[in-house]
């Protein structure tokens, strides 16, 4: 479809406004209501809202800009625009973010602020110079979305109980890995919106700051002046008992994570691995010490996002042999399992698939597990240890909500395909 033969609403602005910020003021970002660009803009951004989107891209090609939104995790084709419109599309959108709209030869970051409904929106932006003009990529910060509970994300029942213990502890150190885009974020800001943050100092250290918290908690951007170490290290001079930190990115800040556990602290952040044990050998590839990893562990936990089946139409499906046995599902799972797929339905799309949730594997540091990393031990000795105390791996939680009929083989398998191919 093209945009600009939409209905379009031109009355958006009251409905859908852009923000500027100016020398700490907010204003109604101007421009003539009735402008093709205006509109088309504000069209965009409220489908995107509507239909629960996560990121736009807007993508130049020789004859046209194409649109795409990302939803549940894939992106979806949503119409073009000709060169003429794009142009003063982009150039809208530069401006609300801040961005030189004379710059085309530099990548440009910055921050969009919005209404919707009555509602305070904002949208990250990066805009980079590319072949046929400029790729405008947002990704969208809905504060709603942050005040995710834990029991929404889709632990099973005694992974949640386990966590809840780890994340109440005093101090030591705590880590949710991933790649990226697999809810690492939302689980850590559902964790923080369970403590006690009235009794309690807690600070996080982000980058970006994706959603801002209401009450008692300070948030601080990490800039290029300031990274990660420099304000881990201003932070614990402030007396904090709990630190979130956004991502443990270097040997510095993995060196004060520990030290600031070690100490008293309960610190929580992220790493980039492919599972939940692969996490110790990594900090010990960034220079961490064994004994003091050994120390300083509470839990970690890896996760991967699923989508979910659609729940209007969803129905029994008889998934083949090898679809299953791509997962690990045997014979003996197969009495009183309830095997789900979606249809198709308008709620969904088309797609069968409705909002995500997510598949865990958690790992605590009781006393063989941490006596394992004093002692150095490898992937298949840990493996042992934390069978032993019940661990479960990211596949066979997937296994699980599959039989039980909350997601597909294929969500599974494409989530956690390197555990598949282990």
């Amino acid at each position: 479809m093209d945009m600009t033969q939409e209905s379009g609403n031109w009355g958006a602005a009251k409905k859908f406004r852009l923000i500027i910020r100016e020398q700490g003021q907010s204003r109604e970002m101007g421009g003539n209501e009735m402008s093709l660009a205006v509109g088309i803009v504000d069209n965009i951004m409220m489908n995107a809202l509507d239909t629960g989107t996560s990121d736009i891209h807007l993508q130049p090609e020789r004859d046209q800009l194409r649109i795409r939104f990302r939803q549940d995790g894939v992106l979806q084709e949503n119409g073009q625009l000709p060169p003429e419109q794009a142009t003063n599309c982009l150039a809208r959108l530069k401006l609300a973010a801040g961005m030189r709209i004379d710059e085309q030869r530099e990548a440009q970051d910055g921050r969009i602020d919005m209404e919707y409904n009555g509602r305070r929106l904002s949208a990250r932006a990066s805009c980079i110079p590319c072949l046929n003009g400029e790729k405008f990529v947002m990704r969208l910060l809905d504060p709603q979305a942050m005040k995710v509970n834990l029991e929404d994300l889709g632990m099973q029942p005694e992974t949640e109980k386990t966590w809840r213990s780890a994340i109440s502890v005093p101090y030591g150190l705590i880590l949710v890995t991933g790649p990226t885009g697999s809810g690492k974020t939302s689980t850590l800001y559902a964790s923080l919106n369970q403590l006690d943050s009235s009794h309690r100092n807690i600070v996080t250290v982000e980058d970006p700051i994706e959603y801002e918290f209401e009450h008692n908690i300070a948030q601080v951007q990490v800039t290029e002046k300031t990274p990660f170490p420099k304000v881990m290290r201003a932070f614990l001079r402030q007396d904090p008992d709990v630190m979130m930190v956004g991502e443990i990115r270097d040997s510095d800040s993995l060196k004060i994570a520990i030290q600031a556990g070690l100490t008293g602290h309960l610190v929580m952040s992220t790493l980039h691995t492919n599972n939940a044990l692969e996490a110790i050998g990594r900090m010990a590839d960034m220079g961490a010490e064994w004994y003091l990893m050994s120390g300083v562990t509470v839990a970690i936990m890896a996760q991967r996002l699923v989508r979910k089946n659609c729940p209007k139409c969803t129905e029994p499906f008889p998934y083949s042999r090898e679809e299953l046995e791509l997962i690990g599902v045997t014979a003996a799972d197969m009495p009183g399992a309830t095997m789900m797929k979606g249809k198709g339905c308008e709620a969904c799309r088309g797609s069968g698939f409705k909002g995500r949730l997510g598949i865990f594997e958690l790992v605590t540091g009781n006393r063989d597990f941490k006596q394992a990393i004093a002692n150095q031990a490898d992937y298949p000795e840990l493996m042992a240890v934390a069978r032993a105390q019940g661990f479960s791996t990211m596949i066979e939680d997937g296994r699980r909500k599959v039989l039980t009929g909350q997601t597909t083989p294929d969500e599974v398998a494409k989530a956690v395909l390197t555990q598949a191919i282990d």
